[in-house]
């Protein structure tokens, strides 16, 4: 550890594990390790951080994601480990709330603008339903791709209810039902699960797969980038953290996807009766403000579409795009024009980086080097001649980690 860092919260076995990622330091001592790709904080127009899936790490990113797509719209990508996940620290006492105070942590050491944009796979789309929840004044937007949901949702009809679980295998429902009902068992489950099939993702979660899913997972590129990324998840050889993300999918999460509902601010009591009488009434709002996309494979059978037809009800201004054939995996691993037709989504048309300043200090403003005005055209472009080549880690003391 560095002189003058605070001791890191975490189990005595992460000290022997060998670090290779670049890690910052959080208010309470932990280390959260992260991977960067695309351009750099001082021309990137638009910062992205991603929050990995289940069985995942900051390996995973965008997989497949050409260094010449992030130059030619500008993009800044961050992934990094949830905690316990790969190289970070525990955090026996994390929730939403905390995960979402991460991502605000991690955006202010790593410089990514006063607004920064988020994107989540699988489950990683919990956290970025709780980021638009407790830092909504720090995004510029979100992305989801094939966003888990809550299974024991008290606001899902029973038809959505149905709907889901009449998709998933007999062990991927028991899963959902310990981690629910009997969670002190699922040390054993995911023992036998994980640690034992960490060879195919689908074997280790109890998933099957539809059609263009079953086709990419066979494919030799995506076993190896898979394998990688599954082993790093684990690297810390604990179950715990696995365990408290799923028993924190499947109970209360502390708040509504309802709550993201844009609506007017009522004020209340004596103060907004007397504020009325002398003073012009301005209307306020409150939920998210922002672009919410979400992209849903209609053959996803480890995400079940019925979840973000769920979503899509509680949050109508989010913009919800289905995916006719695609599954879990299809559209966001190793497609040049889905990342494509997501960044012109996400971001307009490609605008480049943005002119470095010779001043050192406006360098850093984040206003100079961050355009938060996000584009809501959803047509696409496609263009598959893209090359990857990963931006080279932060920090000088540590190693990069390794290209998949």
């Amino acid at each position: 550890l560095r002189s003058g860092t605070p001791k890191p919260i975490a189990d005595k076995k992460v000290y022997t594990l060998l670090i290779t990622a670049n890690r910052v330091c959080l208010p309470d001592g932990r280390y959260i390790a992260y991977r960067e790709e695309g351009v750099s904080a001082s021309i990137a127009r638009h910062s992205v951080l991603v929050v990995h899936s289940f069985l995942s790490s900051r390996l995973a990113g965008i997989p497949g994601i050409k260094h010449s797509l992030l130059e030619e719209f500008g993009v800044r990508l961050v992934t990094y480990d949830l905690p316990g996940f790969g190289q970070s620290d525990p955090h026996s006492d994390r929730n939403f709330t905390s995960s979402a105070l991460d991502m605000k942590y991690i955006a202010d050491v790593l410089g990514l603008g006063e607004k920064f944009w988020v994107i989540g796979h699988s489950g990683g789309g919990i956290h970025v339903w709780a980021a638009l929840r407790y830092i909504p004044e720090r995004l510029a937007g979100a992305a989801l791709v094939a966003p888990m949901g809550n299974p024991y949702d008290p606001n899902m009809s029973k038809d959505e209810i149905s709907r889901i679980w009449e998709k998933w295998t007999l062990r991927r429902k028991l899963g959902f039902i310990l981690a629910k009902r009997a969670s002190y068992f699922l040390p054993f489950f995911y023992k036998l699960r994980l640690l034992k099939k960490i060879d195919r993702p689908d074997k280790a979660l109890s998933f099957t797969l539809g059609k263009k899913d079953g086709a990419l997972t066979e494919e030799e590129f995506f076993i190896d980038f898979q394998l990688k990324d599954m082993e790093e998840s684990i690297r810390q050889d604990i179950l715990t953290p696995f365990i408290e993300e799923i028993t924190l999918q499947v109970n209360q999460w502390g708040f509504s996807l309802a709550d993201l509902q844009i609506r007017k601010k009522k004020m209340k009591g004596f103060r907004a009766w007397f504020h009325s009488l002398f003073n012009e009434v301005h209307e306020e709002w409150e939920g998210f403000l922002g672009p919410i996309h979400i992209w849903q494979g209609m053959d996803d059978r480890v995400v079940p579409y019925p979840f973000n037809d769920f979503a899509k009800r509680m949050v109508p201004g989010a913009t919800l795009h289905k995916l006719i054939g695609e599954g879990h995996f299809s559209y966001l691993y190793f497609c040049d024009e889905c990342h494509r037709e997501m960044f012109i989504t996400l971001f307009g048309i490609p605008r480049g980086i943005v002119s470095s300043d010779p001043d050192p200090e406006s360098a850093h403003d984040p206003e100079s080097v961050h355009d938060p005005e996000p584009a809501h055209d959803p047509e696409s472009a496609h263009d598959p001649e893209l090359a990857h080549d990963p931006e080279p880690a932060h920090d000088p003391e540590s190693a990069e980690d390794g290209d998949l």
